[in-house]
């Protein structure tokens, strides 16, 4: 079983070119530890540990020409009915649902406006055990041109329902499941991102302060995209980590 509903966010893991490099600079960020997937046919995916509890992975890319990312994983108790209902709203099944050995089954998907999205259904590994503290995914977080769309897609995949907050000159949208928030959505800030980037599913992990976290982030190589400000949620940060994948780290305060 997963530690979380289905359609809620349940896992992360980065694909990397470089997994040596990925495995020195998050544990000296966010002090992790390691667990290197014994079956050579996994080519080194690692589990990353808090604590010796799992709270996100990674591996080598699906493709040669892949750029490094990081994907979010939404629990689902059948990824075989997730497909069919991506494909009939609209989105495209980039990977079809496959076993990763006794640990689960998985599938890749991207919404109609490019952004890519995985599910888990878990068997002997259940996902992330730890969220929402120090060095454990906090948020996800779709950044999209085309919010009317992903509300039509998102609702009909997951059951998601728009909940519209004004945020300054903004509208931010939190994903309900249920009587939880379980994601959100914002549009593109041109200010702060390249105006080609696609859509995208960004993930948040939480710090006890996001100014020294991001200063750590630049001395191990890495590259503040946003520097540290506030938000309605907490102080956050935008970062690359030394290959350039994006990801973001947020102090929740108390």
């Amino acid at each position: 079983m997963s530690t979380v509903p289905p359609g809620t966010p349940c896992w992360a893991d980065l694909a990397t070119p470089d997994l040596t490099e990925a495995r020195r600079f998050y544990p000296e960020l966010f002090g992790w530890t390691g667990r290197v997937t014994p079956e050579p046919e996994a080519g080194g995916y690692t589990v990353f540990l808090l604590d010796g509890r799992p709270v996100a992975g990674a591996g080598p890319p699906a493709i040669p020409d892949q750029v490094p990312i990081w994907s979010t994983y939404l629990a689902t108790d059948d990824a075989e009915l997730v497909a069919g209902r991506v494909e009939r709203a609209g989105g495209q099944v980039v990977v079809p649902p496959f076993e990763v050995f006794d640990r689960g089954w998985m599938a890749v998907f991207a919404d109609p406006a490019g952004a890519t999205f995985s599910v888990w259904q878990p068997l002997a590994m259940a996902g992330a055990e730890v969220f929402n503290v120090p060095g454990a995914m906090s948020w996800n977080e779709l950044v999209t041109p085309d919010p009317e769309g992903a509300k039509v897609f998102y609702e009909l995949v997951f059951g998601w329902q728009p909940d519209d907050q004004a945020v300054g000159p903004m509208t931010y949208t939190g994903w309900r499941l249920g009587t939880q928030i379980v994601a959100g959505m914002m549009p593109p800030l041109a200010d702060d991102f390249p105006a080609d980037l696609p859509a995208y599913w960004t993930v948040y992990f939480a710090v006890t302060d996001a100014d020294a976290a991001a200063a750590r982030a630049a001395e191990l190589g890495g590259t503040i995209l946003v520097p540290p400000r506030d938000i309605p949620a907490g102080r956050f940060a935008a970062l690359r980590d030394p290959q350039g994948a994006l990801f973001s780290v947020i102090d929740l305060g108390p």
